[in-house]
Order: structure tokens, then C-alpha cells, then sequence
């Protein structure tokens, strides 16, 4: 019998259309979406589906990420496929929270619109950076990073990508000398800010506080957090991790091995793209992974899923 994982996405897998086949198609997409816009005074609708200049900056990205996601979910599990276990990547962990249970669907969309100011304000634009290292393991990585400041670990990807944060100039420095000691290639990224570094450690604080604000519920299965790479069954456990999460690595490696132990051998990616599927074929390639981004990709992994 199949254990399967809902795997969430984080940011930059958004693109202009993602949802809109859902809105047009599900009654509860819709909803979602409707009731997503009133809440944050924004037209969800034309953020997630229009080409605009909003959909890649992060205040506005998160939100409609997880609007979507949950959108996705909601439609996908009335179609009587869930999950045993979830889980999501940084941005994505609010929509494995809330698909496990433990937060309103609009409560995570108004969180991660907290969330996504918080850290792109937080430093100065032009201040932090971030990179993709590639094709060098984590044991090589890290040691390099050891004796430098300003720089740390943001992401643990896959094996052979490792994501790296910090002040602009650490970076620099470091994709330097990460190259020298055996990178393919080192790849800056186009993000606001230096994410998953200690320099954000008071958005972190910040969005703590929000965090206490929230009506949490009791989980109905487990979710596998950032933080610790470790299963949650606690609900009282996720506010302080969530808070910790946005000045920590992202332990998406060791997630994925997590669930893997614990018996899983489905997962199912949902959201725009297929970055999460790409990591899981490194790390796992032996485990069934499909994804769900279009209305006809439903169909597809239920007959797939049936046939298992």
C-alpha cells in the first residue's frame, strides 16, 4: 500500500497563469482565491494568473504561492486523493502545515503576506545575496564556509546543489573559493534578500509575534519541518520552528530522507514547476514522484496512483 507525501514548493516556482485553470474549474478554488483577496486587500486573481511586476517580489510572491497551493489541495483532495504525511520547501512548509491541519487556509495566506514583508525589508536592498553552489557535496561546502563570516548554508537542496546566503561581499568571497575547491558552477540567484541567514533573525522575531496571534489547530497527520528535518505531531511545536525557519537552512535533503524512512513512497509535488520533483530524483530516484500543476494533471496521478 502507498504512503504518500504532498510536497510543497517554494519561491520561484511562481509564474503568471499558475491556478488560474483551477479558478475556472473549482468551485473551492475559487473560494480560496475570493476569500484570499478580501483578506489581504489584493486582487489574487490578477496577481496569480496576469503577467505583472508584483508576482516575483516577495511580499507579494508568498501570498500567492500559498493561494495557490491551497487552492490546488482543497480541489485535489475532494477528488479523494490526501496525503499520510506533507511537507514544504521554506515559503512552502505554510501550505504542509495548513494541509496537515494545523492552520486555516486563509490564516497561512495572511501569515506568509507577513512573512514575505518581513523579509524583504529587513535588510537594506543590495546588502545580502544568495547562490546556488553546484556539483560539490555538503562535507566540502561547509568546511569552507567554517572559516569564513557572513556566509552560511541557506539550503541543502539535493546532492550536488547547496544553497548559499549572506552579505553580498561573503558570497562573492565564497562562490571564489568554493569554485576553486571543486564547484561545477556557482549560480547568484535573483532574490530581494539573503533568506534563510542569520541576518534575518529579526524578521524572524518579528513574525514570532505574529505567529502567537494565530488559531492554531491539532494536526490530523504529520508535517516534516525545515528546522529539525524532523516529523511534527505537536502543533504546539510550530510557531517557534516557523519562526526559527526564516533565519535557518532549509534541511530539504534531510527532509525528504526523513519521510523516506518513515515508509513513504509516493510523493506528490503541488504547485507551479518542478523543482521539487527534480531534487527528490536526485536524492531518491528510486521513489515514485508526480506533480500537480494543471487541472489536467489530476486526473493523470490519480490513475497513476491507482494503478500502484
Amino acid at each position: 500500500m502507498s504512503k504518500i507525501a504532498f510536497i510543497y514548493p517554494g519561491q520561484g516556482a511562481q509564474k503568471a497563469g499558475m491556478g488560474a485553470d483551477f479558478y475556472e474549474n473549482s468551485v473551492t478554488a475559487r473560494r480560496i482565491y475570493d476569500e484570499a483577496s478580501e483578506a489581504l486587500g489584493l486582487d489574487m486573481k490578477e496577481l496569480c494568473f496576469e503577467k505583472n511586476d508584483r508576482l516575483d517580489l516577495t511580499e507579494y510572491t508568498q501570498a500567492a504561492m500559498v493561494t495557490t497551493c491551497l487552492a490546488m489541495t482543497r480541489t485535489i483532495e475532494e477528488q479523494g486523493l490526501k496525503p499520510d504525511i506533507t511537507a514544504g520547501l521554506s515559503l512552502g512548509e505554510y501550505c504542509a502545515i495548513a494541509a496537515a491541519g494545523g492552520i486555516d487556509d486563509i490564516d497561512a495566506v495572511k501569515m506568509v503576506r507577513t512573512r514575505g514583508i518581513l523579509m524583504q525589508n529587513t535588510v537594506p536592498a543590495g546588502e545580502g545575496a544568495m547562490a546556488a553552489v553546484l556539483g560539490l557535496a555538503k562535507g566540502p561546502i561547509e568546511q569552507v564556509l567554517s572559516s569564513m563570516e557572513d556566509v552560511t548554508i541557506a539550503n541543502y537542496n539535493c546532492p550536488g546543489q547547496i544553497v548559499i546566503t549572506g552579505k553580498t561581499e561573503a558570497v562573492q568571497e565564497a562562490c571564489g573559493r568554493l569554485n576553486d575547491a571543486g564547484a561545477r558552477r556557482m549560480m547568484p540567484l535573483k532574490v530581494s534578500g539573503p533568506f534563510h541567514s542569520p541576518m534575518l533573525a529579526q524578521a524572524g522575531e518579528k513574525l514570532g509575534e505574529e505567529l502567537k496571534k494565530i488559531q492554531w489547530k491539532e494536526l490530523g497527520i504529520p508535517y516534516v519541518t525545515n528546522v529539525t528535518a524532523q516529523e511534527i505531531s505537536d502543533i504546539a511545536l510550530t510557531a517557534e520552528l516557523l519562526a526559527r525557519q526564516v533565519s535557518a537552512p532549509v534541511k530539504w535533503e534531510q527532509s525528504m530522507e526523513t519521510m523516506i524512512q518513515g515508509g513513504v513512497n509516493v510523493f506528490v509535488e503541488i504547485g507551479p514547476g518542478k523543482t521539487l520533483t527534480g531534487f527528490l530524483r536526485k536524492i531518491a530516484p528510486d521513489k515514485k514522484v508526480m506533480q500537480i500543476g494543471t487541472w489536467k494533471d489530476i486526473e493523470t496521478v490519480i490513475q497513476e496512483l491507482r494503478a500502484c
